[in-house]
């Protein structure tokens, strides 16, 4: 149970290619923020301080524009319930966080015994995952909304008002507890989906077969100005300056 089979670090990434493993694969944030995307058409965002666990032979690629740093693990027959991928969020104490790095550290050391340390540790991560999930799961209203929003966010004519007002939930019930839970409304949330999603793609070797206006279409905008206008409003730049600040990213 929580056999830990391999852990290590990764420096600044900016894009991990699409791979599964036989094993859970842990991955914790240290820094930045990024997407997870799996072969279901499925995307999971995350940002420092977020753990993703990836069930095993679960086909999936990480990508950041920014890039990120992560400490990741393999891990055999936990503990915890799930069977699909899911996500937490650290407590604010990082403690997670933490066993982690020890994790990696002790896995990577020629301390005598240290299976032992690391057999404790596994149990650890396992327990918190559990424990952080159960407290950090979404209402069902939320839930509800949000995957809607990641199932639909890239098309143009996404009727995200109606989709809230479909609910069996009040409206304004429905914006309040997103934000909530969120920290976003759900027009911010879907917006920045949408511009993770053009700066992954400006910033990747791929982008330069794509012209604005494409990129625009494919990230669910239909006028390419109003685009423009809203990645230089999240970003500090157009979107070709973008591509051009980022163009050896790619390759590093």
């Amino acid at each position: 149970m929580n056999i830990i089979e391999f852990a290590g670090e990764q420096a600044t990434t900016f894009e991990v290619r699409w791979h599964s493993h036989d094993q859970w694969e842990l991955v914790y944030c240290t820094n930045g923020e990024g997407d997870f995307k799996f072969q279901n058409g499925m995307t999971m965002h995350y940002a420092e301080g977020d753990t993703v666990a990836i069930p095993p032979r679960e086909v999936h690629c990480n990508t950041s524009a920014g890039g990120f740093t992560n400490v990741y693990l393999r891990l055999t027959d936990p503990s915890f319930p799930y069977k699909t991928t899911f996500r937490v969020a650290d407590d604010t104490e990082r403690h997670l966080r933490a066993a982690f790095q020890q994790t990696s550290f002790y896995y990577l050391s020629d301390i005598h015994r240290s299976e032992l340390l690391l057999s404790a540790l596994g149990d650890l991560i396992a327990g918190y995952m559990v424990v952080l999930r159960s407290n950090s799961e979404f209402s069902e209203p939320v839930e509800l909304l949000r995957a809607q929003i990641l199932r639909r966010y890239v098309e143009p004519r996404f009727p995200l008002d109606e989709c809230i007002r479909r609910l069996p939930f009040h409206y304004d019930y429905v914006r309040k507890l997103f934000k909530k839970e969120m920290g976003l409304t759900p027009l911010e949330y879907m917006t920045r989906l949408r511009m993770n999603k053009a700066a992954t793609m400006l910033s990747s070797q791929a982008g330069g077969d794509y012209s604005v206006a494409e990129i625009a279409g494919l990230c669910g905008y239909d006028d390419a100005l109003y685009f423009s206008r809203v990645f230089r409003k999240f970003y500090g730049m157009s979107p070709s300056a973008y591509a051009k600040s980022h163009s050896g990213a790619a390759g590093k």
